[in-house]
């Protein structure tokens, strides 16, 4: 019984140790694994299917919208990345660079790919002349680097995976269409398939992408209250293409700078998925993103005809992602394992079910056992995943409504802060002096300017002054 108890009792409980927890988690329901290289994970398969997972769907999200993968350069010459000066000077800190080639020295240093603008700026400024050739679509799918100095599996690494999307617009317009749409894309995705609420909206200038004319996000609260930023939506306007010399003639016969946009999503949102749903046993993951949907565990399966029913029933749910676990483990330590890879639902056959033409199927959200008759197991199942999926959905978004809060002032600013962790709405005069003496004070960042505004107060929240908009603050990942 001891070995059976010992798997979730090596997970640090939430409430005592957040990020120890979080850690805990990543590690033994095996989705990563330390490498040698500091700062560098290894996604091992269970983690990297639900990666897979979430490119198919995003993949697919972003072909709906007319967009073509591509791929560019792991490394970027010095030279190119210096035409964005403030493109250049928001990534310095955190760019690594390539300075030999075996043992020659390169007169032309490169960086390895932060991030890929400037490439498609170069590649753009070669490939569209007319207006005929717009607008440009792209997408690609790889890893970045960025030198970071705290590290932390999927939140934060030196590598990650991730996708950034570039396109290329004839006017000012169609370029701020796009990137709202795909912010609106990735919003959609995370509700409906991650099952986690996000709220949209405008970052600060002090926050926005360097180079971009405007940033748009899309912010989610964890468990602990704290922010996590999902993905990002860039209206580049025509600076990279002035930088660049981005040029098309237009049905005039006039030359005319494109206008840009960029985007992008992480490996980080499986840390969103991780603290968003998990609990003390473990992931608890979302039907529509898992891997494996429902894990079979049959009891007694030594028993004459206990293991053939188990594949009955798989084969009779082939429309789903369904394994059997018929290793020689305890039932009690494959429940376990169930519960800390987060599988949705567990279905438990045995004798005693087999004489009565049932299965208990046990939801890994609720650990509640629903009796279900085998002439109808698939029926169930899909009410039962759907169940779960939207239920999910409405406890993230509880949980967040609940862990919101409004502000006036300072004075309740700073109690809510140090009290209360979640997001505070308050008013603000835009002014960056008054952003940066509220993170200097309480350590909550801008996270954004909603699309939905409220007004809360007539003022701003740190200076007093009349205030033009009202943000979400909060502490954040």
């Amino acid at each position: 019984m001891a070995q059976e108890k010992k798997l979730v009792e090596e997970i640090t409980s939430m409430e005592a140790d957040f990020a120890q927890w979080y850690t805990d988690v990543v590690k033994k329901a095996e989705l990563i694994e330390y490498s040698s290289v500091k700062g560098c994970m290894i996604i091992r398969p269970y983690g990297y299917a639900l990666w897979e997972n979430i490119q198919r769907q995003l993949d697919a999200d972003f072909k709906d919208t007319g967009v073509e993968n591509v791929y560019m350069p792991l490394f970027i010459p010095e030279s190119l990345l210096q035409k964005e000066k403030d493109h250049v000077e928001g990534f310095a800190p955190e760019v690594a660079w390539v300075t030999h080639g075996g043992d020659e020295k390169l007169q032309d240093r490169l960086c390895v790919r932060p991030t890929s603008e400037t490439l498609f700026c170069d590649f753009y400024s070669n490939i569209i002349q007319s207006y005929r050739d717009l607008p440009k679509l792209y997408n690609q799918w790889c890893s970045v680097v960025r030198w970071e100095k705290t590290t932390r599996p999927f939140l934060r690494s030196t590598e990650f995976l991730w996708q950034e999307g570039h396109t290329a617009h004839a006017t000012e317009e169609e370029a701020n269409e796009r990137t709202i749409q795909m912010l609106n894309v990735y919003a959609d995705f995370c509700e409906n398939v991650l099952a986690i609420p996000m709220i949209k909206g405008k970052k600060s200038d002090k926050e926005k992408f360097a180079g971009a004319e405007a940033t748009y996000t899309i912010e989610a609260m964890m468990h602990d209250g704290k922010a996590l930023q999902s993905g990002t939506s860039h209206d580049f306007g025509d600076g990279f293409a002035k930088a660049f010399d981005i040029q098309y003639t237009d049905k005039n016969n006039q030359l005319q700078y494109v206008h840009q946009t960029s985007w992008g999503m992480s490996t980080r949102i499986i840390g969103a998925i991780i603290m968003v749903h998990g609990d003390n046993s473990g992931l608890v993951l979302p039907p529509r993103i898992a891997p494996i949907q429902a894990m079979i565990i049959p009891i007694a399966q030594n028993k004459e005809g206990v293991l053939d029913k188990a594949y009955e029933i798989k084969n009779k749910l082939k429309d789903f992602k369904v394994r059997v676990d018929d290793s020689e483990k305890t039932p009690g330590w494959k429940f376990s394992e169930q519960e800390m890879r987060g599988i949705p639902i567990r279905i438990e056959i045995g004798p005693k079910d087999i004489e009565k033409n049932q299965a208990v199927v046990v939801r890994r959200d609720t650990r509640e056992k629903i009796f279900v008759s085998l002439d109808e197991i698939e029926i169930k199942v899909e009410e039962i995943l759907e169940n779960m999926q939207f239920d999910m959905l409405s406890r993230a978004k509880a949980h967040r409504d609940s862990h919101t809060y409004s502000a006036k002032n300072m004075e309740e600013f700073e109690q809510i802060i140090n009290n209360k962790p979640g997001f505070i709405k308050a008013m603000w005069c835009m002014d960056q002096d008054c952003e940066k003496e509220i993170k200097d004070r309480t350590g909550a960042t801008s996270r954004c300017m909603p699309f939905e505004q409220e007004h809360i107060d007539d003022n701003c929240v740190c200076c007093n002054k009349p205030a033009k908009t009202m943000a979400y603050w909060g502490k954040a990942y």
